[in-house]
């Protein structure tokens, strides 16, 4: 018990370091500002090789929609992505998905995922996405590969890529960038003096800026609304937030930005013990062990890899997207001109 409760003690810290290097004013981030400029040349010299030709952009016969984010760690993609699988499929296209399959012991790339595939083979952001869409998701580092395996073994006419801004491999028709709406770009430096993998400017250059929270100019506002929670042992039983009662529960979250999983359940009404893993955690059986009988309540991403080994204590927390009408109209406008423009072609 000691072990495990050193090690979380040294993963908060761990966490807390960073949140203060990147999202506060630790001075230790001017020091690191050379660095930090080293990296933006780096990556500007390495855009400009794949805008010049020099490196090699693969441009899919299907539209493709990058789904990303500048700052390291979760902004709130994969809901997003959920939800534009949905919406594109209400339009009558056929969406696929790919994703980097972060996390995956896969031996060989791209994979094929399906809704009972091993997370610990193909990332478990890959088989959550597989199971809420219903449509087929393949998974690579490369994801230039990755789409080209979609497209020859389903029938899909546009493909989601789950992150891959920077992934400039492959050719993009749109692009949506995601922002926290509580950390945003955070000290707006670039990595390591900061948690932006591109300056700040890149914004301007996507279709989409869509914020995780409090929209601001140019923005589109995307909230989550949490459905009741579903049991991980028997999933056929779900329970309101009410029938918690006032009795604590231990909050669960191996996520890029896990308070705000907590302040989600806050606003439930529940009194919330946060234990915070790093992001992509592999869980196992002892980091679900409190030495209590108060419920264990995680994110749905978590969930996918605790299945195994959870208890009639563990509950899960599916989130749904909600975005404005007015970011889906406008989505359809482009996405029409970009099928009118193919079918020119």
């Amino acid at each position: 018990m000691n072990v495990r409760r050193r090690r979380r003690q040294r993963q908060r810290r761990e966490g807390r370091w960073l949140d203060e290097l990147w999202y506060g004013r630790n001075p230790l981030s001017v020091l690191l500002l050379p660095l930090a400029f080293i990296f933006q040349l780096v990556t500007s010299l390495r855009r400009k090789a794949y805008n010049s030709g020099l490196f090699a952009t693969y441009h899919a016969p299907v539209p493709v929609i990058v789904v990303g984010n500048l700052t390291v760690g979760g902004s709130g993609k994969t809901p997003l992505v959920i939800w534009l699988a949905g919406y594109l499929s209400a339009l009558g296209l056929r969406p696929g998905i790919v994703t980097r399959g972060y996390g995956g012991r896969a031996t060989r790339w791209p994979q094929q995922v399906r809704p009972d595939s091993d997370p610990d083979t193909v990332g478990e952001e890959a088989v959550l996405i597989a199971r809420r869409t219903r449509r087929p998701v393949a998974v690579g580092p490369d994801r230039s590969a990755a789409v080209r395996a979609l497209l020859e073994h389903t029938d899909c006419n546009i493909v989601i890529s789950d992150d891959g801004l920077q992934h400039y491999a492959l050719g993009r028709a749109l692009e949506i960038a995601v922002i926290d709406g509580a950390r945003r770009l955070g000290n707006r430096r670039l990595l390591p003096a900061g948690p932006l993998r591109e300056p700040p400017s890149r914004l301007e250059e996507v279709d989409f800026v869509v914020n995780n929270g409090v929209a601001g100019r140019n923005e589109y506002a995307m909230k989550y609304v949490p459905v009741d929670p579903i049991n991980l042992l028997q999933r056929g039983q779900s329970r309101a937030y009410r029938d918690f009662g006032n009795e604590p529960v231990h909050a669960v979250a191996g996520i890029g930005n896990p308070q705000r999983f907590f302040t989600m359940l806050k606003s439930k009404g529940m009194k919330v013990i946060p234990h915070a893993f790093p992001d992509h955690h592999r869980f196992r059986p002892q980091d679900l062990e409190f030495g209590d009988n108060y419920p264990v309540l995680m994110t749905e991403k978590d969930a996918i890899k605790c299945e195994a080994f959870a208890s009639a204590r563990c509950w899960l927390v599916p989130v749904t997207a909600e975005l404005p009408e007015i970011f889906a109209q406008r989505l359809e406008t482009l996405l029409k001109g970009e099928n009118d423009g193919q079918a020119a072609a």
